[in-house]
């Protein structure tokens, strides 16, 4: 069974950081590409990072370029996004998603959203507060 399980998250102040964990489980990360999305509440989910494992490739949104850095670690069958300088507005639900085809990696890594083919974890939340 295909399953992603994020964890890392809590509560920081701002100017934190945190390492957040998306550990997969069913298949072999080598050939995906995993994407970290974030939901504030009351808002809709949006993309934040994206890193190809066919390739290597990363792309990162506007609001976490030179703060958020994603990573994989492929014994672990884990990818890994490092958090820093962290503000008010990144507080969320952070949700890893794998995708494998064309259109997947398409859509999550250079569009950040979401289609019928892509798998999502449940989500780890980060909140930032004084």
């Amino acid at each position: 069974q295909v399953q992603l399980v994020e964890s890392g998250g809590g509560l920081v102040q701002p100017g934190g950081s945190l390492r957040l964990s998306c550990a997969a489980s069913g298949f072999t990360l080598d050939y995906y590409a995993i994407g970290w999305f974030r939901q504030a509440p009351g808002k809709e989910r949006e993309g934040v990072s994206c890193i190809n494992n066919n390739n290597g490739k990363t792309n990162y949104a506007d609001s976490v370029k030179g703060r958020f850095t994603i990573s994989k670690d492929n014994a672990k069958n884990t990818v890994y996004l490092q958090v820093n300088s962290l503000k008010p507005e990144d507080t969320g639900v952070y949700y890893c998603a794998a995708g494998h085809d064309a259109l997947s990696v398409q859509a999550m890594c250079f569009e950040f959203r979401d289609v019928d083919t892509i798998t999502w974890g449940k989500g780890t939340l980060v909140t930032v507060s004084s």
